[in-house]
């Protein structure tokens, strides 16, 4: 099936529009095929019809009863420890991101693009060096760098090219 979050009772799905923006809903029940009743106990939404097309369906379902009351919906929203699980999930940290970003003021947005172009500096030499250092089949490349190295290595030791020279 290519479908894998489906409107229905218990579903979890985060507000797109209007003054509940950002807040994670259950789905207690479908009116019809645009609108549906949702409660959210512990993200302080009062029970409503909402159009489905301001939602964003999660992953996130919880059990409870079609039409049950809320008390029922927070009883089971607070069992299932969803705040929890959606703090963490890659979808609520890019959201956070999203708001740390919009409060950034001149300075700090300054700041942010300066430690990023160094970051990039520091990656560029990086790559450069490896890409330097290995054949385009994957194996390591020996640079006259590491040559003229290893001979001063030998000499300090007393090895075979410096006994060869005295």
């Amino acid at each position: 099936m290519p479908f894998e979050r489906f409107v229905q009772t218990g579903r979890i799905a985060k507000a797109s529009a209007g003054p509940l923006k950002g807040r994670l809903v259950a789905i207690v029940d479908v009116i019809d095929q645009n609108r549906v009743l949702v409660d959210g106990p512990l993200t302080g939404v009062p029970r409503q019809e909402y159009r489905l097309n301001n939602l964003h369906l999660t992953k996130y379902r919880i059990k409870f009863p079609f039409t049950a009351p809320t008390r029922i919906v927070r009883k089971a929203w607070t069992e299932s420890d969803l705040k929890a699980q959606w703090k963490v999930s890659p979808w609520s940290v890019k959201a956070q991101n999203i708001c740390k970003r919009s409060q950034l003021n001149d300075f700090d947005r300054f700041k942010l693009r300066y430690a990023k172009r160094q970051r990039n500096k520091l990656l560029t030499i990086a790559f450069n060096t490896l890409k330097k250092r290995t054949k385009s089949d994957g194996t390591p490349r020996i640079l006259k760098k590491d040559r003229r190295e290893r001979l001063r290595a030998e000499k300090a030791k007393g090895g075979k090219k410096a006994a060869a020279k005295k």
